[in-house]
Formats: C-alpha cells, structure tokens, sequence
C-alpha cells in the first residue's frame, strides 16, 4: 500500500478548506478577539478563558465540513467534535 496516495488525498482536503470555512469568519473573529482580550491583561492566558467562542468555531467548521456539506468530506477534523 502506497503512502502517497494517502498524502495526496489528504492534501485535496485541506485545499478545499478555504472554500469550506469562509462562512465561519464572524465566529472566528469573535474567537480572536476573546483570546485577544484574555491575553492583554496582565494575567496569563487561561484555558478555556474562550471557550464558548472555540465552541461556536468549532461546530461552525464541523458544519463547515460535515455529512452533509456540499464538499462530501465526513466528519469532523477537530479533536473533541
């Protein structure tokens, strides 16, 4: 069994991914700006300080690229979808 072909493939999804995730922009400026914000101050960077917005984000791209998305890539690409 070849590993190019599985290079290939997967370098054909991530070049659809552009196209896929352009819809979710609101979500992720939203997310940019919580970390942003969550990041000035003078205390540290928390974990999870955003979460609700990486939430959104998250199932923004997961709809992005679902069953389901016009793409018909499956399921989702980000750990604990």
């Amino acid at each position: 069994m070849s590993g190019r072909g599985v290079w290939l493939r997967a370098r054909a999804r991530l070049r659809r991914f552009p196209a896929l995730l352009g819809g979710c922009g609101e979500q992720a400026a939203a997310y940019g700006r919580c970390v942003a914000a969550a990041a000035a101050g003078p205390a540290e960077l928390r974990r999870d300080a955003c979460l609700e917005e990486f939430r959104a984000l998250r199932d923004c791209f997961a709809r992005a690229v679902g069953p389901g998305a016009r793409s018909g890539v499956g399921g989702c690409a980000f750990p604990r979808c």
